[in-house]
C-alpha cells in the first residue's frame, strides 16, 4: 500500500492505459486513493474498457450470419459489397471477401463509420488475413451502356467467379445477384455481416485510390475530395472544363455539359 501511495497521478494513468480489464487487483488500491486525478483516470479507464466490451460484442454479433452458415456445413462464405453507385464520375467497384472463423479484427465495421486512416490500415490487414479477396471494376462507359444497377450486378458476379475458393453461400449488401449461388441479401449488410463489412472497406479504399489518381490526371473537379460525387466544387469544374473521359454521361446533370 505504501508503495502505491508514492505513485504519481501520471504514473497511475500510464499504468491504467496498459490494463485491459475491470478486475485487475491494482484497481481496488487506486479506488481508495483520494486524489482527484487518480479518480478521473480510473473513470477514463472504465469508460475505455466498456467501449471495448461493446465493440467486441458488436463484432461477435456481426458474425451471426457467417457462424450459422459455417455450422450448417458451408465451408466458404463470401461477403459482397460495392462502392460508387452514386457518383457522377469514376467506376463502380465491387469486392468479395471470404473470411475464416478465427478472423479477429474487431475494428471491422461499416466503412462509412471509419476515418480514412482507419480504413487504410484495415484494408491492408483484411487483405493480409482474409482467406481470399476479389475485386471487380466497371468503368463509366460500361455503366452508361448497362445502367448503374446492372453494371453493379455484373461486377459483383465477376468478383465471385474469379475467386479461387468458390463460396457455398453469398452474403450480399442490398443487391440480389441473378445467378445460381445460394445467397442472403441484407439491407445495410455492412452493419450486420463481418464479411460484408470487410468487403465494403476493401472496395472503398480501392476506389478512393483510383479517384486520387484520376484527380492528378483530370484536375479541376476535386476528385481527391469528392470521389466523383456531385459536390459544389465538382459541378463548378464541369461548368469550367466540361465533361472528362471518366464522367458518366447517363447521370444528370452531366449531359448538360457535353
Amino acid at each position: 500500500m505504501a508503495l502505491m501511495s508514492k505513485q504519481t497521478v501520471s504514473e497511475i494513468s500510464r499504468l491504467l492505459d496498459t490494463i485491459d480489464s475491470l478486475t485487475d487487483p491494482r484497481l481496488k488500491t487506486w479506488q481508495a486513493d483520494p486524489r482527484k486525478g487518480v479518480q478521473q483516470a480510473l473513470q477514463r479507464h472504465q469508460r475505455r474498457i466498456k467501449r471495448q466490451i461493446r465493440a467486441y460484442q458488436a463484432f461477435k454479433q456481426r458474425f451471426k450470419y457467417e457462424n450459422a452458415l459455417w455450422k450448417s456445413g458451408v465451408r466458404y462464405v463470401a461477403g459482397m459489397d460495392e462502392v460508387g453507385r452514386g457518383p457522377l464520375a469514376g467506376p463502380v467497384v465491387t469486392c468479395a471477401v471470404i473470411l475464416s472463423p478465427d478472423f479477429d479484427l474487431v475494428e471491422v465495421t461499416d466503412s462509412k463509420q471509419l476515418t480514412c486512416h482507419e480504413r487504410e490500415q484495415l484494408y491492408l490487414r483484411i487483405v493480409d488475413e482474409a482467406v481470399e479477396v476479389s475485386i471487380a471494376v466497371n468503368d463509366p462507359r460500361t455503366i452508361d451502356r448497362l445502367n448503374i444497377y446492372a453494371a453493379t450486378q455484373d461486377a459483383m458476379m465477376r468478383s465471385i467467379k474469379s475467386l479461387n475458393h468458390q463460396p457455398g453461400h453469398l452474403i450480399v449488401d442490398a443487391v440480389p445477384l441473378p445467378f445460381n449461388y445460394p445467397q442472403t441479401t441484407l439491407v445495410k449488410g455492412d452493419q450486420k455481416s463481418i464479411s460484408v463489412a470487410a468487403a465494403s472497406i476493401v472496395a472503398k479504399e480501392y476506389r478512393d485510390h483510383l479517384m486520387l489518381d484520376y484527380d492528378r490526371v483530370y484536375p479541376g473537379y476535386g476528385f481527391a475530395e469528392n470521389m466523383g460525387y456531385g459536390t459544389k466544387e465538382h459541378l463548378a469544374g464541369l461548368r469550367k472544363y466540361g465533361v472528362s473521359p471518366i464522367h458518366r454521361r447517363s447521370f444528370n446533370p452531366v449531359p448538360k455539359f457535353l
